[in-house]
Protein backbone atom coordinates (compact mmCIF):
# COMPACT_ATOMS: atom_id res chain seq x y z
CA UNK A 1 0.00 0.00 0.00
CA UNK A 2 2.86 2.36 0.80
CA UNK A 3 4.48 1.62 -2.54
CA UNK A 4 1.24 2.38 -4.44
CA UNK A 5 0.73 5.52 -2.39
CA UNK A 6 4.29 6.69 -3.02
CA UNK A 7 3.96 6.05 -6.78
CA UNK A 8 0.71 8.01 -7.03
CA UNK A 9 2.07 10.76 -4.76
CA UNK A 10 5.30 11.20 -6.70
CA UNK A 11 4.35 10.22 -10.33
CA UNK A 12 6.62 12.79 -12.00
CA UNK A 13 9.65 11.82 -9.93
CA UNK A 14 9.12 8.05 -10.15
CA UNK A 15 7.23 7.43 -13.42
CA UNK A 16 8.38 10.58 -15.28
CA UNK A 17 4.75 11.47 -16.11
CA UNK A 18 2.64 14.45 -15.36
CA UNK A 19 -0.58 12.94 -14.00
CA UNK A 20 -3.30 15.00 -12.33
CA UNK A 21 -4.82 13.86 -9.07
CA UNK A 22 -7.47 11.24 -9.63
CA UNK A 23 -9.99 13.00 -7.43
CA UNK A 24 -9.09 16.61 -8.07
CA UNK A 25 -12.50 17.10 -9.58
CA UNK A 26 -14.03 16.37 -6.10
CA UNK A 27 -12.63 19.61 -4.88
CA UNK A 28 -9.50 18.21 -3.38
CA UNK A 29 -6.25 19.87 -4.27
CA UNK A 30 -3.77 18.19 -6.51
CA UNK A 31 -2.41 15.05 -4.84
CA UNK A 32 -5.00 15.34 -2.03
CA UNK A 33 -6.39 11.92 -2.86
CA UNK A 34 -2.95 10.40 -2.46
CA UNK A 35 -2.69 11.91 1.00
CA UNK A 36 -6.10 10.48 1.91
CA UNK A 37 -4.97 7.13 0.47
CA UNK A 38 -2.29 6.92 3.16
CA UNK A 39 -5.08 6.56 5.77
CA UNK A 40 -5.74 3.05 4.50
CA UNK A 41 -2.43 1.48 5.69
CA UNK A 42 -2.57 3.60 8.85
CA UNK A 43 -6.05 2.31 9.75
CA UNK A 44 -5.14 -1.23 8.69
CA UNK A 45 -1.97 -1.29 10.79
CA UNK A 46 -3.80 0.06 13.86
CA UNK A 47 -6.69 -2.38 13.49
CA UNK A 48 -4.67 -5.50 12.70
CA UNK A 49 -1.65 -4.95 14.92
CA UNK A 50 -1.86 -2.34 17.67
CA UNK A 51 -2.14 1.37 18.42
CA UNK A 52 1.64 1.66 18.54
CA UNK A 53 2.05 0.17 15.04
CA UNK A 54 -0.78 2.34 13.75
CA UNK A 55 0.82 5.51 15.10
CA UNK A 56 4.20 4.47 13.68
CA UNK A 57 2.51 3.94 10.30
CA UNK A 58 0.88 7.36 10.61
CA UNK A 59 4.25 9.00 11.30
CA UNK A 60 5.75 7.15 8.35
CA UNK A 61 2.90 8.36 6.13
CA UNK A 62 3.52 11.95 7.17
CA UNK A 63 7.21 11.48 6.49
CA UNK A 64 6.30 10.46 2.94
CA UNK A 65 3.79 13.29 2.45
CA UNK A 66 5.79 16.20 3.89
CA UNK A 67 8.58 16.36 1.22
CA UNK A 68 6.01 17.09 -1.51
CA UNK A 69 4.41 19.76 0.66
CA UNK A 70 7.70 21.44 1.42
CA UNK A 71 9.49 21.03 -1.90
CA UNK A 72 7.06 20.33 -4.74
CA UNK A 73 3.58 21.52 -3.79
CA UNK A 74 2.26 24.67 -5.49
CA UNK A 75 -0.60 24.88 -2.99
CA UNK A 76 1.18 24.57 0.32
CA UNK A 77 -1.69 25.84 2.48
CA UNK A 78 -4.14 23.30 1.04
CA UNK A 79 -1.54 20.54 1.25
CA UNK A 80 -0.76 21.35 4.89
CA UNK A 81 -4.46 21.41 5.74
CA UNK A 82 -5.03 18.07 4.01
CA UNK A 83 -2.02 16.58 5.80
CA UNK A 84 -3.30 17.81 9.16
CA UNK A 85 -6.71 16.27 8.41
CA UNK A 86 -5.03 12.99 7.46
CA UNK A 87 -3.04 13.07 10.71
CA UNK A 88 -6.06 13.87 12.87
CA UNK A 89 -8.30 11.32 11.16
CA UNK A 90 -5.58 8.64 11.34
CA UNK A 91 -4.96 9.40 15.00
CA UNK A 92 -8.66 9.38 15.92
CA UNK A 93 -9.35 6.21 13.94
CA UNK A 94 -6.41 4.45 15.65
CA UNK A 95 -7.52 5.63 19.08
CA UNK A 96 -11.09 4.54 18.37
CA UNK A 97 -9.87 1.19 17.04
CA UNK A 98 -7.74 0.64 20.17
CA UNK A 99 -10.66 1.50 22.44
CA UNK A 100 -12.99 -0.71 20.42
CA UNK A 101 -10.59 -3.64 20.54
CA UNK A 102 -10.07 -3.16 24.30
CA UNK A 103 -13.79 -3.21 24.84
CA UNK A 104 -14.03 -6.29 22.67
CA UNK A 105 -11.19 -7.96 24.58
CA UNK A 106 -12.72 -7.03 27.91
CA UNK A 107 -16.10 -8.28 26.77
CA UNK A 108 -14.55 -11.51 25.58
CA UNK A 109 -12.66 -11.89 28.85
CA UNK A 110 -15.84 -11.20 30.78
CA UNK A 111 -17.71 -13.76 28.70
CA UNK A 112 -14.90 -16.27 29.24
CA UNK A 113 -14.95 -15.60 32.98
CA UNK A 114 -18.71 -16.00 33.08
CA UNK A 115 -18.48 -19.23 31.11
CA UNK A 116 -15.70 -20.50 33.41
CA UNK A 117 -17.70 -19.45 36.46
CA UNK A 118 -20.78 -21.22 35.11
CA UNK A 119 -18.69 -24.30 34.36
CA UNK A 120 -17.21 -24.29 37.87
CA UNK A 121 -20.62 -23.72 39.38
CA UNK A 122 -21.94 -26.62 37.37
CA UNK A 123 -19.07 -28.84 38.50
CA UNK A 124 -19.53 -27.70 42.11
CA UNK A 125 -23.25 -28.34 41.88
CA UNK A 126 -22.61 -31.81 40.49
CA UNK A 127 -20.11 -32.55 43.27
CA UNK A 128 -22.50 -31.22 45.91
CA UNK A 129 -25.34 -33.23 44.46
CA UNK A 130 -23.20 -36.37 44.44
CA UNK A 131 -22.14 -35.83 48.07
CA UNK A 132 -25.73 -34.95 48.97
CA UNK A 133 -27.13 -38.11 47.43
CA UNK A 134 -24.42 -40.51 48.64
CA UNK A 135 -23.92 -39.14 52.16
CA UNK A 136 -24.27 -41.77 54.89
CA UNK A 137 -26.12 -39.27 57.10
CA UNK A 138 -29.68 -38.22 56.34
CA UNK A 139 -29.87 -34.74 54.79
CA UNK A 140 -33.02 -32.80 54.02
CA UNK A 141 -33.92 -29.21 53.16
CA UNK A 142 -37.01 -27.24 54.13
CA UNK A 143 -38.04 -23.74 53.11
CA UNK A 144 -38.24 -20.89 55.58
CA UNK A 145 -41.88 -21.72 56.30
CA UNK A 146 -41.16 -25.33 57.22
CA UNK A 147 -42.28 -27.10 54.03
CA UNK A 148 -40.17 -30.01 52.76
CA UNK A 149 -38.07 -29.22 49.67
CA UNK A 150 -35.62 -32.09 49.14
CA UNK A 151 -33.90 -35.03 50.85
CA UNK A 152 -31.21 -37.58 50.05
CA UNK A 153 -31.28 -41.37 49.89
CA UNK A 154 -30.20 -41.77 53.51
CA UNK A 155 -33.18 -39.63 54.50
CA UNK A 156 -35.51 -41.86 52.49
CA UNK A 157 -34.00 -44.96 54.12
CA UNK A 158 -34.30 -43.51 57.62
CA UNK A 159 -37.85 -42.22 57.33
CA UNK A 160 -39.35 -44.78 54.95
CA UNK A 161 -40.79 -41.97 52.78
CA UNK A 162 -39.84 -41.04 49.23
CA UNK A 163 -39.09 -37.44 48.38
CA UNK A 164 -42.15 -37.26 46.14
CA UNK A 165 -44.42 -38.35 49.01
CA UNK A 166 -43.31 -35.56 51.33
CA UNK A 167 -42.37 -32.73 48.94
CA UNK A 168 -44.45 -29.65 49.75
CA UNK A 169 -45.70 -31.08 53.09
CA UNK A 170 -45.15 -29.14 56.31
CA UNK A 171 -42.69 -31.03 58.52
CA UNK A 172 -44.64 -30.18 61.68
CA UNK A 173 -46.86 -33.20 61.03
CA UNK A 174 -43.91 -35.49 61.81
CA UNK A 175 -43.06 -33.85 65.16
CA UNK A 176 -44.56 -34.10 68.61
CA UNK A 177 -45.36 -30.91 70.52
CA UNK A 178 -42.04 -30.96 72.37
CA UNK A 179 -40.08 -31.71 69.19
CA UNK A 180 -41.94 -28.96 67.31
CA UNK A 181 -41.12 -26.48 70.09
CA UNK A 182 -37.44 -27.43 69.83
CA UNK A 183 -37.52 -27.06 66.03
CA UNK A 184 -39.04 -23.57 66.33
CA UNK A 185 -36.46 -22.58 68.91
CA UNK A 186 -33.62 -23.68 66.59
CA UNK A 187 -35.23 -21.81 63.67
CA UNK A 188 -35.53 -18.58 65.66
CA UNK A 189 -31.93 -18.76 66.85
CA UNK A 190 -30.66 -19.26 63.30
CA UNK A 191 -32.74 -16.34 62.01
CA UNK A 192 -31.53 -14.10 64.83
CA UNK A 193 -27.90 -15.21 64.44
CA UNK A 194 -27.76 -16.69 67.94
CA UNK A 195 -25.37 -19.51 68.76
CA UNK A 196 -26.59 -22.82 70.17
CA UNK A 197 -25.12 -26.26 70.82
CA UNK A 198 -24.91 -28.58 67.84
CA UNK A 199 -25.48 -31.39 67.23
CA UNK A 200 -28.66 -31.62 69.25
CA UNK A 201 -31.07 -34.47 69.88
CA UNK A 202 -34.45 -34.55 68.16
CA UNK A 203 -37.33 -37.03 67.84
CA UNK A 204 -39.74 -37.43 64.94
CA UNK A 205 -42.24 -39.86 63.47
CA UNK A 206 -41.31 -42.00 60.48
CA UNK A 207 -43.53 -43.93 58.09
CA UNK A 208 -45.68 -46.33 60.06
CA UNK A 209 -45.80 -44.13 63.16
CA UNK A 210 -42.60 -45.26 64.89
CA UNK A 211 -40.49 -42.64 66.66
CA UNK A 212 -36.81 -42.26 65.78
CA UNK A 213 -34.16 -40.46 67.81
CA UNK A 214 -31.53 -38.55 65.83
CA UNK A 215 -28.47 -36.44 66.47
CA UNK A 216 -28.74 -33.56 64.04
CA UNK A 217 -27.24 -30.24 62.99
CA UNK A 218 -29.16 -27.43 61.29
CA UNK A 219 -27.82 -24.59 59.13
CA UNK A 220 -29.52 -21.71 57.40
CA UNK A 221 -29.65 -21.64 53.59
CA UNK A 222 -28.84 -18.07 52.47
CA UNK A 223 -29.60 -16.70 49.00
CA UNK A 224 -29.39 -13.09 47.97
CA UNK A 225 -28.44 -12.02 51.47
CA UNK A 226 -31.53 -13.49 53.11
CA UNK A 227 -32.45 -16.85 54.67
CA UNK A 228 -34.52 -18.92 52.27
CA UNK A 229 -34.56 -22.23 54.10
CA UNK A 230 -32.80 -24.65 56.44
CA UNK A 231 -30.62 -27.69 55.80
CA UNK A 232 -30.61 -30.54 58.34
CA UNK A 233 -27.99 -33.29 58.70
CA UNK A 234 -29.00 -36.14 61.01
CA UNK A 235 -27.79 -39.54 62.16
CA UNK A 236 -30.19 -42.13 63.55
CA UNK A 237 -29.16 -42.99 67.12
CA UNK A 238 -32.33 -44.82 68.14
CA UNK A 239 -30.61 -48.18 68.48
CA UNK A 240 -27.67 -46.60 70.30
CA UNK A 241 -30.03 -44.97 72.80
CA UNK A 242 -31.81 -48.28 73.38
CA UNK A 243 -28.48 -50.04 73.85
CA UNK A 244 -27.34 -47.36 76.28
CA UNK A 245 -30.50 -47.85 78.32
CA UNK A 246 -30.11 -51.63 78.21
CA UNK A 247 -26.45 -51.50 79.20
CA UNK A 248 -27.33 -49.12 82.03
CA UNK A 249 -30.03 -51.50 83.22
CA UNK A 250 -27.64 -54.43 82.83
CA UNK A 251 -24.95 -52.70 84.87
CA UNK A 252 -27.49 -51.88 87.56
CA UNK A 253 -28.53 -55.52 87.65
CA UNK A 254 -24.89 -56.62 87.79
CA UNK A 255 -24.33 -54.28 90.74
CA UNK A 256 -27.38 -55.70 92.52
CA UNK A 257 -26.23 -59.26 91.73
CA UNK A 258 -22.76 -58.54 93.06
CA UNK A 259 -24.23 -57.21 96.29
CA UNK A 260 -26.51 -60.23 96.59
CA UNK A 261 -23.53 -62.52 95.96
CA UNK A 262 -21.56 -60.74 98.67
CA UNK A 263 -24.49 -61.18 101.06
CA UNK A 264 -24.72 -64.87 100.17
CA UNK A 265 -20.98 -65.40 100.75
CA UNK A 266 -21.16 -63.55 104.07
CA UNK A 267 -24.19 -65.61 105.08
CA UNK A 268 -22.53 -68.89 104.07
CA UNK A 269 -19.40 -68.01 105.98
CA UNK A 270 -21.43 -66.98 109.00
CA UNK A 271 -23.87 -69.91 108.95
CA UNK A 272 -21.70 -72.76 107.66
CA UNK A 273 -18.06 -72.03 108.40
CA UNK A 274 -18.16 -69.90 111.54
CA UNK A 275 -20.12 -72.37 113.76
CA UNK A 276 -17.70 -75.21 112.97
CA UNK A 277 -14.69 -73.04 113.73
CA UNK A 278 -16.27 -71.79 116.99
CA UNK A 279 -16.98 -75.35 118.12
CA UNK A 280 -13.45 -76.32 117.12
CA UNK A 281 -12.03 -73.51 119.25
CA UNK A 282 -14.22 -74.51 122.22
CA UNK A 283 -13.08 -78.12 122.04
CA UNK A 284 -9.45 -77.06 121.85
CA UNK A 285 -10.02 -74.82 124.88
CA UNK A 286 -11.49 -77.76 126.80
CA UNK A 287 -8.46 -79.90 125.96
CA UNK A 288 -6.07 -77.18 127.05
CA UNK A 289 -7.93 -76.53 130.34
CA UNK A 290 -8.27 -80.22 131.29
CA UNK A 291 -6.01 -81.16 134.24
CA UNK A 292 -5.82 -84.88 133.79
CA UNK A 293 -7.29 -86.93 131.04
CA UNK A 294 -7.08 -90.54 130.17
CA UNK A 295 -5.41 -91.42 126.92
CA UNK A 296 -8.57 -92.96 125.46
CA UNK A 297 -10.60 -89.87 126.37
CA UNK A 298 -7.93 -87.63 124.83
CA UNK A 299 -7.97 -89.68 121.65
CA UNK A 300 -11.77 -89.38 121.41
CA UNK A 301 -11.61 -85.64 121.96
CA UNK A 302 -8.94 -85.26 119.31
CA UNK A 303 -11.04 -87.27 116.89
CA UNK A 304 -13.93 -84.85 117.54
CA UNK A 305 -11.64 -81.88 116.95
CA UNK A 306 -10.38 -83.38 113.70
CA UNK A 307 -13.94 -84.07 112.51
CA UNK A 308 -14.92 -80.50 113.34
CA UNK A 309 -11.91 -79.17 111.42
CA UNK A 310 -12.83 -81.30 108.41
CA UNK A 311 -16.39 -79.95 108.51
CA UNK A 312 -15.12 -76.36 108.61
CA UNK A 313 -12.77 -77.06 105.71
CA UNK A 314 -15.56 -78.61 103.62
CA UNK A 315 -17.82 -75.64 104.26
CA UNK A 316 -15.03 -73.26 103.29
CA UNK A 317 -14.29 -75.25 100.12
CA UNK A 318 -17.96 -75.25 99.15
CA UNK A 319 -18.11 -71.47 99.53
CA UNK A 320 -14.91 -71.02 97.49
CA UNK A 321 -16.18 -73.46 94.87
CA UNK A 322 -19.25 -71.30 94.41
CA UNK A 323 -17.06 -68.30 93.67
CA UNK A 324 -14.64 -69.97 91.25
CA UNK A 325 -14.41 -73.72 90.78
CA UNK A 326 -10.90 -74.91 91.53
CA UNK A 327 -11.32 -77.64 88.98
CA UNK A 328 -11.12 -75.22 86.07
CA UNK A 329 -7.67 -74.07 87.23
CA UNK A 330 -6.45 -77.57 88.04
CA UNK A 331 -7.93 -79.67 85.22
CA UNK A 332 -9.19 -77.22 82.60
CA UNK A 333 -12.44 -76.28 80.87
CA UNK A 334 -13.55 -79.76 79.75
CA UNK A 335 -13.27 -81.18 83.27
CA UNK A 336 -15.16 -78.16 84.66
CA UNK A 337 -17.97 -78.65 82.14
CA UNK A 338 -18.21 -82.34 83.07
CA UNK A 339 -18.32 -81.34 86.75
CA UNK A 340 -21.31 -78.98 86.35
CA UNK A 341 -23.03 -81.52 84.07
CA UNK A 342 -22.66 -84.19 86.79
CA UNK A 343 -24.05 -81.76 89.36
CA UNK A 344 -27.09 -81.04 87.16
CA UNK A 345 -27.67 -84.76 86.62
CA UNK A 346 -27.24 -85.53 90.33
CA UNK A 347 -29.37 -82.69 91.72
CA UNK A 348 -32.04 -82.22 89.03
CA UNK A 349 -32.20 -85.73 87.50
CA UNK A 350 -31.56 -84.17 84.06
CA UNK A 351 -29.44 -86.29 81.74
CA UNK A 352 -26.39 -84.18 80.85
CA UNK A 353 -23.65 -85.05 78.38
CA UNK A 354 -20.40 -83.32 77.41
CA UNK A 355 -18.80 -83.90 73.98
CA UNK A 356 -15.47 -82.55 72.78
CA UNK A 357 -13.64 -82.59 69.46
CA UNK A 358 -10.11 -81.39 68.62
CA UNK A 359 -9.69 -79.77 72.05
CA UNK A 360 -6.22 -81.10 72.79
CA UNK A 361 -4.58 -77.66 72.69
CA UNK A 362 -5.34 -75.63 75.83
CA UNK A 363 -7.26 -72.38 75.74
CA UNK A 364 -6.25 -69.17 77.48
CA UNK A 365 -7.41 -68.87 81.13
CA UNK A 366 -9.71 -65.96 80.21
CA UNK A 367 -11.40 -67.96 77.45
CA UNK A 368 -11.83 -70.98 79.72
CA UNK A 369 -13.50 -69.09 82.55
CA UNK A 370 -15.78 -67.06 80.23
CA UNK A 371 -16.90 -70.14 78.28
CA UNK A 372 -17.45 -71.93 81.57
CA UNK A 373 -19.63 -69.07 82.86
CA UNK A 374 -21.66 -69.09 79.64
CA UNK A 375 -22.26 -72.84 79.96
CA UNK A 376 -23.02 -72.46 83.68
CA UNK A 377 -25.63 -69.77 82.98
CA UNK A 378 -27.15 -71.87 80.17
CA UNK A 379 -27.50 -74.87 82.52
CA UNK A 380 -28.98 -72.63 85.23
CA UNK A 381 -31.61 -71.46 82.73
CA UNK A 382 -32.28 -75.09 81.81
CA UNK A 383 -32.66 -76.03 85.46
CA UNK A 384 -34.98 -73.08 86.28
CA UNK A 385 -37.09 -72.64 83.16
CA UNK A 386 -36.68 -75.28 80.46
CA UNK A 387 -38.37 -78.31 82.06
CA UNK A 388 -35.93 -80.40 80.02
CA UNK A 389 -34.92 -84.04 80.49
CA UNK A 390 -31.74 -83.93 78.38
CA UNK A 391 -28.92 -81.42 77.95
CA UNK A 392 -25.92 -81.69 75.66
CA UNK A 393 -22.75 -79.58 75.77
CA UNK A 394 -20.50 -79.78 72.73
CA UNK A 395 -17.07 -78.12 72.61
CA UNK A 396 -15.21 -78.18 69.30
CA UNK A 397 -12.15 -76.55 67.80
CA UNK A 398 -12.68 -75.89 64.10
CA UNK A 399 -10.19 -74.07 61.88
CA UNK A 400 -9.21 -70.98 63.88
CA UNK A 401 -12.40 -70.89 65.95
CA UNK A 402 -13.79 -72.56 69.05
CA UNK A 403 -17.48 -73.46 69.03
CA UNK A 404 -19.48 -74.33 72.11
CA UNK A 405 -23.08 -75.47 71.76
CA UNK A 406 -25.52 -76.05 74.64
CA UNK A 407 -28.79 -77.69 73.62
CA UNK A 408 -31.76 -78.99 75.59
CA UNK A 409 -35.09 -80.64 74.78
CA UNK A 410 -37.11 -78.32 77.00
CA UNK A 411 -40.14 -76.17 76.38
CA UNK A 412 -38.17 -73.41 74.61
CA UNK A 413 -39.15 -69.75 74.42
CA UNK A 414 -39.51 -66.87 71.99
CA UNK A 415 -35.90 -65.75 71.56
CA UNK A 416 -35.31 -61.98 71.23
CA UNK A 417 -34.18 -60.99 67.76
CA UNK A 418 -31.66 -58.47 69.05
CA UNK A 419 -29.63 -57.95 72.18
CA UNK A 420 -31.75 -54.87 72.97
CA UNK A 421 -34.72 -57.15 73.47
CA UNK A 422 -32.98 -59.24 76.12
CA UNK A 423 -33.00 -56.58 78.81
CA UNK A 424 -36.48 -55.36 77.97
CA UNK A 425 -37.70 -58.98 78.15
CA UNK A 426 -36.06 -59.40 81.55
CA UNK A 427 -33.54 -61.96 80.27
CA UNK A 428 -30.45 -60.54 81.94
CA UNK A 429 -28.78 -63.95 82.03
CA UNK A 430 -28.86 -64.09 78.23
CA UNK A 431 -27.50 -60.56 78.12
CA UNK A 432 -24.63 -61.61 80.38
CA UNK A 433 -23.84 -64.57 78.14
CA UNK A 434 -23.80 -62.30 75.11
CA UNK A 435 -21.47 -59.81 76.83
CA UNK A 436 -19.05 -62.58 77.83
CA UNK A 437 -18.92 -63.85 74.25
CA UNK A 438 -18.25 -60.31 73.05
CA UNK A 439 -15.37 -59.98 75.52
CA UNK A 440 -13.75 -62.84 73.59
CA UNK A 441 -14.43 -61.08 70.24
CA UNK A 442 -16.98 -63.76 69.52
CA UNK A 443 -20.69 -64.10 68.89
CA UNK A 444 -23.56 -65.76 70.72
CA UNK A 445 -26.60 -67.03 68.86
CA UNK A 446 -29.80 -68.21 70.52
CA UNK A 447 -32.08 -70.55 68.58
CA UNK A 448 -35.32 -71.34 70.34
CA UNK A 449 -39.06 -71.48 69.86
CA UNK A 450 -41.93 -72.52 72.12
CA UNK A 451 -42.08 -76.32 72.30
CA UNK A 452 -38.86 -76.85 70.31
CA UNK A 453 -36.11 -76.68 72.91
CA UNK A 454 -33.20 -74.25 73.00
CA UNK A 455 -29.81 -74.09 71.33
CA UNK A 456 -27.12 -71.65 72.42
CA UNK A 457 -24.20 -71.39 70.01
CA UNK A 458 -20.99 -69.57 70.98
CA UNK A 459 -18.36 -68.94 68.32
CA UNK A 460 -15.06 -67.29 69.32
CA UNK A 461 -11.64 -66.90 67.65
CA UNK A 462 -9.33 -69.50 69.11
CA UNK A 463 -7.36 -67.78 71.87
CA UNK A 464 -3.79 -68.91 72.38
CA UNK A 465 -2.95 -70.17 75.86
CA UNK A 466 -0.09 -68.28 77.51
Amino acid sequence: MFIIGIIFHYPQQILQIDSPSLLSFWGLSRHGVERVFFLIPVIYAGYIFSLRIGLATLVLSLAIIIPRIVILSEYKADAILESIVVFIVGLLVNLWTEAYQKRGTQSQQLISKLEESERRMSVSEQKYRYLFEHASDAIWVQDVNGFFVDGNRAWEKMTGFTREEVRGIHLARFLSEDSLALARDVRNKLINGEEFEQPYEQHFYIKGGAIRTVKMSTNAVVSGGRITGFEHVARDVTEEKVQEENVRAYLQQITRTQEEERKRIARDLHDDVSPDIIILIQKLDNLVSAQRMKLATLRDNLEDVREQAVNALESLRATAQGLRPRIIDDLGLVAALEWIAEGLERDQKIQANVETKNMEAPLSPEAQILLFRIAQEALNNTRKHAKASKVNIRLESKDDNVLMTVTDNGQGFEAPGKIEGMVSAGRLGLMGMHERARLLNGTLQINSAPGKGTEILVNIPRPIAK
